[in-house]
């Protein structure tokens, strides 16, 4: 299955692409060089080192997880973070579009960007599953600038799915020993384990072992009414907190931003087809209020940094930053869009914050149809690290103790 560029460059990734686009907008005096992808050998992942995260190791996914709450009566806790000792069953993390590598497909050495991001989206799992995070040969920032500013670029649309694909059999050979998986993506993340799933997944008997898959900022088409039969054939959309085998999916925009005609975030081009939301809060649907985990100086490069959390303007000293009550999210479908819609919850009395950043902002300037994009995982993360204990423990066929938020 190939992947289309089009579709990576509109689901590409949180963190810096939107600034890199703005500082290739302007013309070069002199035609550049075509970026071309050299010639590489196939990851081994037999080997450790191809991995960005695995279980044991003091890498990206062992990172500090420490989060300020912040109530609504201004009141502050730090909540300590503590990895699980006793996993239950497995997470298979694919990232977003990250690497700033100067060729068109990314090397396999882990680059700040790559580091920056698995702490970011993939570390809090581990305080439920064993985390694994392959290292691929994504199509690069810097590929993407070349693409969308015209200047000739060769990259190899294949590489990310043939090495995730290695990294997974690998995975199931080395380490699955019969567990339970939840796949995790986000943006080209999401694309890989899409097309993973379609060719190498739902038709063996692996899929028996597939808990959940977490496809986040990107679209899964699905037919109007129905929540199965479109991108994936036997993986529906999940509508309950015990259901497994299911897809958790969405693209997010705010409430009072809704996509604009020009984004591609939220609809698909099949004929009968819709993008299908599922809200981890909310599984069945309507308004709930989401346990989002949001990074405590804003959503990084590409957005506006975040001003004071509160009206005392107190400094926060964690990297993450709960606000309990303050932000609520539902699946809807208006205009051919169907999203993820985000409200912040203002209220006079609260000394909270009322707005949060994480629009696409380049060069000053707010790119609606990205909506935010960067915000997809912090937006729910308590939500989706406690679903996927839910649907884990329902997997096995045992109580789920924990108490949902």
């Amino acid at each position: 299955m190939r992947l289309v560029i089009a579709m990576i460059a509109a689901a590409a990734a949180p963190l810096s692409v939107p600034a890199a686009w703005a500082q290739a907008a302007a013309p070069s005096a002199s035609p550049p060089p075509t970026l071309a992808a050299s010639p590489a050998p196939t990851p081994d992942y037999a080997k450790d080192s191809a991995w960005l995260c695995r279980p044991g190791r003091a890498d990206a996914c062992a990172t500090n997880q420490d989060v300020t709450v912040i109530q609504a009566n201004g009141k502050r806790k730090i909540e300590k973070f503590k990895p699980t000792a006793m996993p239950q069953f497995d997470c298979f993390y694919v990232y977003p579009t990250v690497s700033n590598d100067a060729t068109p497909n990314s090397d396999m050495t882990a680059g700040a960007e790559e580091q920056a991001v698995a702490a970011f989206q993939a570390a809090r799992f581990t305080s439920k599953c064993r985390v694994f995070a392959p290292l691929y040969r994504q199509v690069t920032l810097t590929a993407l600038r070349a693409f969308i500013t015209g200047q000739p670029v060769t990259m190899d649309r294949d590489m990310p799915l043939a090495d995730v694909t290695a990294a997974w059999n690998d995975y199931l050979a080395r380490d699955n020993g019969g567990r339970g998986v939840v796949l995790i993506g986000h943006s080209q993340g999401s694309l890989v384990l899409k097309a993973l799933m379609a060719k190498s997944i739902e038709g063996q008997p692996i899929r028996r072992n597939i808990i959940s898959a977490m496809l986040l900022g990107t679209n899964l088409a699905v037919p109007a009414g129905k929540d199965v039969g479109g991108d994936l054939k036997r993986f529906p959309l999940c509508r309950k907190d015990d259901q497994f085998g299911c897809v958790v999916t969405y693209v997010t925009f705010r409430d009072d931003s809704p996509p604009p005609a020009n984004s591609r975030f939220g609809k698909v081009p099949d004929a009968g087809m819709v993008a299908g939301c599922t809200n981890p809060a909310a599984l069945a649907g309507g308004k709930a209020v989401t346990d989002a985990i949001l990074g405590a100086k804003g959503a990084g490069a590409g957005s506006a940094p975040m001003g004071p959390w509160t009206s005392d303007n107190l400094p926060v000293t964690t990297n993450f930053v709960k606000v309990p009550g303050l932000i609520s999210a539902e699946c809807v479908s208006r205009d051919g869009f169907d999203y993820l819609a985000v409200t912040v919850n203002g209220n006079p009395a609260d000394p909270r914050t009322d707005t949060i950043v994480g629009d696409v902002n380049v060069g000053g300037v707010i790119l609606k149809d990205w909506g935010l994009h960067l915000l997809d995982m912090p937006i729910e993360m308590g939500n989706l690290v406690e679903l996927a204990d839910h649907q884990a423990a329902a997997w096995r066929g045992t109580p789920y103790k924990a108490k949902r938020r």
